[in-house]
C-alpha cells in the first residue's frame, strides 16, 4: 500500500492500482518470452569455449602461451568467421 503520501501521489496523476498490476505483468512476460531465445547461443560459445581451452593449451609450450591460450579462446568465434570468409572468398 504505501505511505498516505505515496497513495496520494497515485491518486493525483491518475494511476489505478489495477491498471499499474497488469502493466507490469506485461511487462515481464515480454522479458521472460525475450530472454529465452538467447539461451542456446550462449550453451554453443560455452562448449567452444572449452574445446577451444582445451586446442590451444594443449599446443602451448610455455607460460606465455598458456596465457595467449586462454585468450584466443575467448575470442575463438572471430577466428572462425574471419576462416569462413577466408574459405568463401577463395
Amino acid at each position: 500500500m504505501g505511505t498516505p503520501i505515496a497513495r496520494d501521489c497515485r491518486i493525483r496523476i491518475g494511476v489505478d492500482h489495477a491498471q499499474e498490476g497488469s502493466h507490469s505483468m506485461n511487462e515481464k512476460s515480454k522479458k521472460v518470452s525475450a530472454n529465452r531465445s538467447a539461451g542456446g547461443g550462449n550453451a554453443v560459445y560455452g562448449l567452444g569455449l572449452i574445446g577451444a581451452l582445451v586446442y590451444y593449451i594443449q599446443h602451448a609450450n610455455g607460460f606465455w602461451l598458456v596465457i595467449l591460450g586462454i585468450l584466443k579462446a575467448l575470442v575463438w568465434p572471430a577466428f572462425v568467421i574471419y576462416d569462413l570468409l577466408r574459405f568463401l572468398a577463395a
